[in-house]
């Protein structure tokens, strides 16, 4: 996964700022995540809870763990390689909530077919304890 833009911010208090750092490393591990297509990665970087919400482009809301997790095994079982690169990234931090909005430019392969795709993605983490787990990922395709 690649990143082709640094986050901005204006002066941040330092407790503030090493939030920002946790959940911009977050978001990364869930962009390796979904690149390796391996479940148990995935496993790591999501919440267990009942109200975690997915909404992958094209899709309905899937909501709860469960079903969350179904559509990631569907998305692996039928993909053979993806690779990220993440540009007009924003990350925010409110309290023990935090969202990152961004570009995902994916180079998929299914089969033989190699497809270049663009989706705007948010992404909100919450914090436990100290570890940062996703609750929620919207992808919606850029209508250019």
């Amino acid at each position: 996964m690649e990143q082709s833009s640094e986050t901005h911010h204006l002066e941040k208090s330092p407790m503030l700022k090493d939030r920002i750092e946790a959940v911009t490393r977050a978001n990364e591990a869930f962009y390796l995540a979904f690149e390796s297509l391996d479940i148990a990665r995935m496993d790591r970087i999501w919440a267990h809870q009942d109200y975690v919400t997915c909404i992958h482009p094209g899709w309905g809301i899937r909501v709860g763990w469960p079903a969350v997790r179904d559509s990631w095994v569907i998305i692996f079982n039928n993909v053979f390689s993806m690779a990220f690169t993440l540009t007009e990234l924003q990350v925010q931090v409110a309290g023990d909530v935090a969202w990152v909005l961004c570009m995902e430019n994916i180079t998929s392969r299914h089969g033989e077919t190699t497809q270049e795709n663009r989706i705007v993605a948010t992404n909100i983490f919450e914090r436990f304890e100290d570890t940062w787990k996703m609750i929620h990922h919207h992808g919606s395709p850029l209508m250019e």
